[in-house]
């Protein structure tokens, strides 16, 4: 795992526990970790057939070169200068680039426009009755109606630059996910946020997207707020939040609930899904209940593809190209996904995780699985599993670091209680 400091000249490169700590690490490895983003940028900006995908790639490809070079030319601050300008190069400039000139994936349009309906007409979905006569999928709002907060400046102050989604999506994201970070036991939490966020991982969602960001952010932070110092009702309340925004965070719901089950016992389950179930329905149910049938054919049906129009929502993964060849390929990919979907579920009963690490990773398999065999998916979705692997190794660093560092503070007073015992009387 990489770091977020060039190593001290004293630091020993061969020795895992100094330079992977995320305080020591060698510049070149730092240096390799941004040639790598720029490898990748620079493969988006050649191969990709998206003129939005296409102009992030060559201004991101720049600043991560940039980023390297500043890295192995000045030793001793050369991280933070690397630091500013990727997150300057891959994220704040084209993110700012596109919102002046309107320039978005169609999500970010839906996001907008369905706030400015829960504004004016206090739904964020458009009728039953509207979605029959339409042809057009960008019609259908997919989310569930956490999203539409993020719209609700550009609803009430217009058109602006300040006022697009993605600027707040990004926000959400770097406070919820360096909180995640703390909350974790993550060292140095404010350079590692600004690295993910200025990697492909979050940038290049953001800076054209950005909708699913601000939802892996809280389900950081809920599993954070059940590791060192279990907070239950605290994170019963983040990971009900992302469950409010996108169906996508509900397996994170039941992989914690098991995991605390096993760990902890009855009452603090109960307290869990208690708080989850009441922030997820404070904001759902009054849409539930008073338009049932606009928050089932945009949230259920159209996901799933049983809607009138299919989701543009398309990559050549299996879920989808069985999906397309054809009514019987449809059915196969939704069965593969509900058995999927039971194969962890049974893996949950059968082997159920005792840590919060293994709990992610039993989310991250899960997940993956899901974007897979989903009908209507694209290779954006999997940013979830990597995000949740990029913070569970940060996590999991700082936490050997403090091992490492209590052990060698421990020795040393046991060393001190001993020559204090063995010198003169």
């Amino acid at each position: 795992m990489l770091s977020l400091r060039a190593a001290p000249p004293q630091s020993a490169p061969g020795h895992r526990g100094g330079w992977l700590s995320p305080v020591s690490v060698p510049a070149y490895w730092a240096a390799a970790a941004f040639a790598a983003c720029a490898a990748f940028a620079g493969a988006v900006a050649l191969f990709s057939t998206n003129d939005l995908h296409r102009l992030w790639g060559l201004i991101a490809g720049c600043a991560y070169v940039a980023a390297a070079m500043a890295v192995l030319v000045w030793r001793s601050r050369g991280i933070d200068l690397a630091l500013v300008l990727s997150v300057a190069g891959a994220l704040v400039t084209p993110l700012f680039w596109n919102a002046a000139d309107g320039q978005r994936q169609p999500e970010v349009a839906v996001i907008a426009r369905s706030a400015g309906q829960l504004v004016h007409d206090h739904s964020p979905y458009q009728s039953v009755a509207s979605l029959a006569t339409t042809h057009d999928p960008n019609a259908y709002n997919p989310y569930l109606p956490v999203m539409a907060l993020f719209g609700i400046p550009r609803a009430l102050f217009g058109s602006h630059v300040i006022t697009d989604p993605r600027v707040w999506f990004g926000l959400a994201f770097v406070v919820v996910f360096w909180l995640a970070l703390r909350m974790a036991g993550a060292r140095n939490s404010v350079r590692w946020t600004v690295f993910i966020a200025a990697s492909p991982v979050i940038a290049f969602e953001l800076a054209v997207g950005g909708t699913d960001v601000p939802i892996l952010a809280l389900m950081c932070l809920g599993f954070a707020l059940l590791w060192q110092h279990p907070r239950f009702a605290l994170a019963g309340v983040a990971l009900g939040l992302a469950s409010a925004a996108k169906a996508t965070a509900w397996p994170a719901v039941i992989v914690a609930a098991v995991l605390i089950g096993m760990r902890d016992g009855k009452r603090p389950v109960l307290v869990f899904l208690g708080s989850a179930l009441a922030a997820c329905a404070a904001i759902v149910a009054p849409v539930a209940i008073l338009w049932p049938g606009a928050l089932a054919d945009n949230t259920i049906l159209f996901p799933l593809g049983l809607a009138d129009i299919r989701s543009a929502a398309a990559s050549p993964l299996p879920g989808h190209v069985l999906a397309d060849s054809g009514p019987v390929g449809h059915l196969v990919a939704v069965g593969l996904l509900v058995l999927a979907g039971a194969a962890i579920a049974a893996s949950l009963v059968v082997r159920p995780p005792r840590t919060v690490p293994a709990a992610v990773w039993r989310l991250i398999i899960g997940l993956t699985l899901m974007f897979l065999l989903a009908p209507a998916t694209r290779f954006g979705y999997f940013i979830y599993p990597a995000s949740l692997l990029l913070w569970l190794e940060v996590s999991q660093l700082g936490l050997r670091q403090s091992t490492v560092e209590e052990a060698a503070a421990a020795a040393g007073q046991a060393q001190g209680r001993v020559a204090s015992a063995a010198g003169p009387a």
